[in-house]
């Protein structure tokens, strides 16, 4: 699957299961270590889960498995490593902190 459209269907899937903020980051012209960030928001730790099966199970289904995850336990910060899109679902304080719309910041938003 295109890297591009992985992506857009993680953020899709994030955007069902009514998480905040979600934005993609095109990092291609910036890191060779992947193509795009999906950065998403949840309330709670049960918010932050459903998100994280949403995306798991939409990709899943497109054939996709992380080959990597982390903080699945601790549900504050999750990390899922597709190689070429990496989705991190963040709690509201763990987003702000790390901020990594800011530190990417002159990479471009994919447009949805």
């Amino acid at each position: 699957m295109e890297s591009r459209h992985k992506a857009l269907l993680a953020a899709e899937a994030a955007e069902a299961k009514l998480a905040d903020r979600v934005v993609v980051l095109d990092l291609q012209e910036h890191t060779p270590v992947t193509d795009f960030f999906v950065i998403a928001s949840g309330t709670n730790r049960v918010q932050i889960k459903a998100i994280t099966e949403g995306v798991e199970e939409a990709l899943g289904a497109a054939g996709e498995r992380p080959a990597h995850t982390e903080g699945r336990d601790d549900g504050r910060w999750v990390l899922l490593d597709f190689g070429d899109v990496v989705v991190h679902i963040f709690a509201p304080r763990e987003r702000e902190y790390y901020n990594l719309e800011r530190l990417w910041g002159d990479a471009p938003l994919l447009e949805r």
